[in-house]
């Protein structure tokens, strides 16, 4: 049997609340105790001890929201390419969405994904799959046939759906199926020729401007589609206090409702835009500083229940344009941790809290 014990770290783990000196006592590669009590019976015989100088020790973090370009874009980025990227920057397990080409909307490509995953991949990866078929907004998918085959998750990825009856139909198979709906909420009309934030600075810039209306009208709407349907919505990117404000208000009714926020959206404003650099292009776009404060509140006090990367690579095609013609969407799996580490060392948020939205609160989420 081997063994290896890390002695003298600093151990967080959100599922039992703990944040405490001690060790981990790993054998055959799983965990076989943790904690300050870890070393009552003595070191293990012939145990690998590894003294880790009180570094923190954490679960590997899991990533619910990441864009990956294969099939089809493998140029951007292939399964194994982000796996590696994922792994660099400790994240042991991500959400795939399914924007790819063709779309992840049938078993067989789901069956893909993961076995790419399995055969060249570094992490867990998960598939997502489409709400609708070719992310169209029109057809469900097959909801029941889809997460039998390993989709953890239902989300039209970009795209929001603006049939209100189409999203009524997905949140009561998501309720018979105990799947769970995630959904990103930009109104097609109010959002369609924005680029950055609207207010003074996109004004000043010369830009079109989205308002958070645009954000919260099609939020509100799912959320009251949530309540009346009684199944699980989440929200997958928030940016807004507005957006907040009703989240807080459906939970608070008791719909099974949940809340993400991208990393961008915790740690930069719309003033990083600065002088037109697109790679602060995002989605959604970098707000006001009052909004990412509140952002950062709602994370803290468990509004908002998980952050993501919101990993979607481009190409220097797409990015090295103007601002108003260059593509959302930046890498992150790599800088997650480092960024979000930010938000501790600010003492804006515990570590518990943190890595609790970055490993454990997405682990129960997606199942």
């Amino acid at each position: 049997m081997s063994v290896t014990v890390f002695h003298n770290a600093r151990i967080i783990d959100p599922s039992r609340g703990m944040d405490e000196c001690g060790s981990v006592v790993v054998e055959n590669d799983k965990i076989a105790a943790s904690g300050a009590s870890a070393f009552n019976q003595g070191v293990p015989e012939g145990a690998k001890v590894i003294d880790c100088a009180g570094k923190a020790v954490m679960p590997g973090l899991i990533d619910g929201r990441v864009f990956i370009g294969e099939p089809g874009a493998e140029h951007r980025e292939t399964i194994a390419s982000a796996s590696e990227a994922a792994a660099a920057g400790g994240v042991t397990s991500l959400v795939m969405m399914p924007d790819t080409h063709p779309v992840i909307d049938d078993v067989a490509l789901v069956e893909f994904v993961l076995r790419t995953a399995r055969d060249t991949a570094k992490v867990n990866i998960f598939p997502a799959a489409a709400i609708t078929r070719s992310l169209a907004g029109a057809e469900m998918t097959e909801i029941g046939l889809l997460k039998e085959a390993g989709a953890v998750a239902f989300t039209d990825g970009r795209h929001t759906l603006a049939n209100s009856l189409v999203m009524r139909r997905a949140l009561t198979y998501a309720r018979d199926f105990d799947a769970v709906i995630a959904h990103e909420t930009q109104d097609a009309d109010l959002g369609s020729s924005g680029v950055m934030n609207e207010g003074l600075y996109a004004s000043w810039l010369g830009l079109p401007g989205i308002p958070r209306e645009a954000e919260l009208i099609p939020l509100e709407r799912d959320l009251l589609l949530a309540r009346l349907t009684g199944g699980a919505y989440h929200a997958a990117k928030i940016s807004t206090k507005a957006s907040v404000d009703a989240i807080r208000r459906a939970k608070a009714d008791g719909a099974a409702v949940s809340a993400g926020v991208a990393i961008h959206n915790l740690a930069l404003n719309e003033n990083d835009v600065g002088e037109y650099r697109t790679f602060y292009r995002l989605s959604p776009p970098l707000r006001s500083e009052d909004d990412r404060l509140a952002m950062v509140e709602a994370l803290r006090d468990g509004t908002v229940d998980i952050a993501v990367s919101s990993h979607d690579p481009q190409d220097v095609d797409t990015k090295r344009l103007p601002f108003a013609d260059a593509a959302a969407g930046a890498v992150g799996l790599e800088t997650l941790l480092a960024v979000a580490l930010r938000l501790y060392h600010n003492d804006q948020i515990s570590l518990l809290r943190l890595v609790e939205v970055l490993s454990t609160a997405p682990a129960r989420l997606f199942g």
